[in-house]
């Protein structure tokens, strides 16, 4: 028999799908939910698929943001405790947004929130303490809640000219303290994605307000992938949403984490951090 080799070219991996509920009820997920209500918080079912899940170690330059959706970068950050998010807002966002202009011509940046991942083996909670990685493929915001974020972290007077010109939602993942080879990131290329058929909007209660993301079903034509060992002086770029709607370029990309059966035995659980950037042009 033939030696497998590491790391691998591409793994077979279990990936969540999202399906949505029937008669065209509109669907909507909770997000806070006292669990002993019985309540799930949601209106869409979930299924699991098995799909191919390509690494394109060697190939980095066949994913871009605009053609993908989605791009890999180079560069380690100054700010390494992660701990705080004080000192977070404080060191590590002023880099990175330097970073995200560097990197698409962007002439405005404006973060608005990151979440920390540290994986523990075992633990399912999503509090902001301990929240896992995301095994559920999905779009952050919708396009409809894109330009709902501007009016939201915007001055009211800036909004219609922004709102004029290009603007995106764009994440930026990058892993902390050591390489994400366990529960990587996996992104689905847009050029694969039948916007129509694939995604559908879910609407995102909160107490106070509500939010849209998109859904994404399964599709076998959908192709996903991977950075393998993705190390704390690289990072994603990851396109949520982009105010050019004409197809001439990616508008979104779907994203999950995922359970990697080749991951090594004892490797340390994956840590990550993601911004989330509401991005402008000239």
């Amino acid at each position: 028999m033939p030696t497998a080799t590491y790391p691998p070219t591409r793994v077979t991996a279990n990936i969540s799908f999202s399906i949505p509920p029937p008669d065209g009820v509109r669907a909507y997920q909770k997000v806070n939910v006292d669990p002993a209500s019985g309540d799930l918080g949601r209106n869409t079912e979930r299924e699991v698929k098995p799909v191919v899940i390509e690494n394109l170690r060697g190939k980095e330059d066949q994913a871009t943001l605009d053609t993908a959706g989605f791009q890999l970068f180079h560069r380690p950050t100054q700010h390494k405790g992660f701990t705080d998010d004080a000192a977070i807002e404080r060191e590590y966002y002023p880099e990175s947004i330097e970073l995200i202009k560097e990197f698409t011509g962007a002439s405005r940046v404006v973060l608005f929130d990151h979440t920390i991942r540290r994986r523990i083996p075992g633990e399912s909670g999503s509090s902001p303490l301990k929240r896992q990685p995301v095994a559920q493929a999905h779009v952050d915001q919708s396009f409809k809640a894109s330009i709902a974020r501007v009016h939201r972290h915007l001055p009211a007077a800036e909004v219609p000219a922004l709102l004029q010109r290009r603007f995106q939602i764009i994440n930026l993942w990058r892993p902390l303290s050591h390489p994400a080879v366990d529960w990587p990131l996996s992104v689905c290329d847009y050029r694969s994605v039948d916007r129509e058929k694939d995604t559908f909007p879910v609407a995102l209660v909160y107490d106070d307000r509500e939010g849209e993301t998109l859904g994404v079903k399964y599709n076998p034509n959908q192709k996903w992938k991977y950075f393998h060992g993705m190390t704390p002086d690289e990072f994603v770029l990851i396109k949520c949403a982009d105010s050019i709607q004409d197809g001439s370029v990616a508008a979104f990309t779907p994203h999950t984490g995922f359970e990697d059966p080749t991951t090594p035995e004892g490797t340390p659980p994956r840590e990550s951090i993601e911004l989330r950037a509401l991005v402008f042009y000239d």
